[in-house]
């Protein structure tokens, strides 16, 4: 209950899930039938880049500001077109003034459900539930709960549409959170199959990262591994790279994530030695070896 997103919004971790998060619900909607988007740690869905929170860390100027702002680099023509859903969902947030607002993943639904499509945003936390509500109190397609978001996977699956995206970013301060989350997929995906489940990490402690991987392999789902470190690792105490777990995997995003992976790294980077992995999840006694189709690949970035 301590963690606030508001210092953190718009960061190279927000970039990287909300990218993966808006390229699924673009898939879903090449059908016509509707879908629901169940996000579990939704946060407050608003965020003030200029705020006192925002200003002391300045995290959002290397994640967002490094795509949209006078100082952002022209991204290629392919990454472009696949980045622009994202990219206007964060520029309607926005007035003359340029980059002041970030939106949360709430947000971001909001902005790219058609009028068939139903958002659950559910927060625990007092103050920011009051904020997501007060953000969404006009949006009849959507609604905000406040369950503990472990509970929230099992008591929200099945969806009635039987379609639909499971966002899950849970703050990471207890002690067993990824073993939660671990289990939190099992549950989900026993309950609801078909589903795309969307699961953020960070990349402190390699080892539990590597047994969170190794239990999604055990699920049995198809499941696709993406990371991108900014820096090389310093230690359990700073957040050098982020991951997702994404179980179900829309079928055109492996493609379109082999276009923007080489173009978020070099831009997100904090060092030279900024690398990204995109890789279908399996177990590491049974890993294959790494090869040119892999997608694991290290770029080095001038400073």
């Amino acid at each position: 209950m301590n963690y606030r997103h508001a210092y953190h919004a718009g960061n190279f971790a927000d970039v990287l899930k909300h990218v993966v998060f808006v390229l699924a619900i673009e898939y879903l909607k090449r059908k016509e039938a509707p879908f629901r988007i169940i996000d579990t740690h939704a946060g407050r869905g608003r965020y003030l880049l200029d705020s006192v929170e925002s200003e002391k860390t300045g995290e959002w100027r290397g994640g967002i500001g490094r795509l949209i702002g006078p100082d952002a680099e022209p991204l290629s023509a392919d990454a472009s077109r696949i980045l622009a859903p994202y990219l206007d969902a964060v520029a309607a947030c926005n007035g003359r003034r340029g980059l002041t607002v970030y939106p949360g993943s709430p947000l971001i639904a909001r902005k790219l459900m058609r009028p068939q499509d139903r958002l659950i945003a559910n927060e625990l936390h007092p103050e920011d539930g009051a904020s997501l509500r007060m953000l969404l109190r006009r949006v009849p397609a959507a609604k905000v709960m406040a369950l503990d978001g472990w509970v929230a996977v099992r008591s929200l699956l099945p969806p009635p549409e039987r379609r639909g995206i499971v966002l899950i970013d849970p703050p990471f301060e207890a002690e067993d959170e990824f073993a939660r989350l671990a289990h939190g997929l099992a549950d989900g995906l026993q309950r609801f199959a078909s589903g795309v489940f969307i699961a953020w990490y960070p990349i402190k402690d390699p080892r539990r990262v590597r047994s969170l991987l190794d239990a999604v392999a055990g699920i049995g789902a198809k499941a696709l591994r993406i990371e991108l470190m900014v820096r090389q690792s310093t230690g359990q105490d700073s957040l050098n790279g982020c991951g997702l777990v994404v179980c179900n995997p829309p079928y055109a995003l492996q493609g379109q994530l082999e276009i923007l992976m080489p173009e978020l790294s070099r831009r997100m980077a904090m060092e030279r030695a900024a690398s990204f992995r995109l890789e279908p999840v399996k177990k590491s006694e049974t890993r294959t070896p790494i090869s040119d189709k892999s997608q694991k690949r290290r770029m080095r970035i001038r400073t």
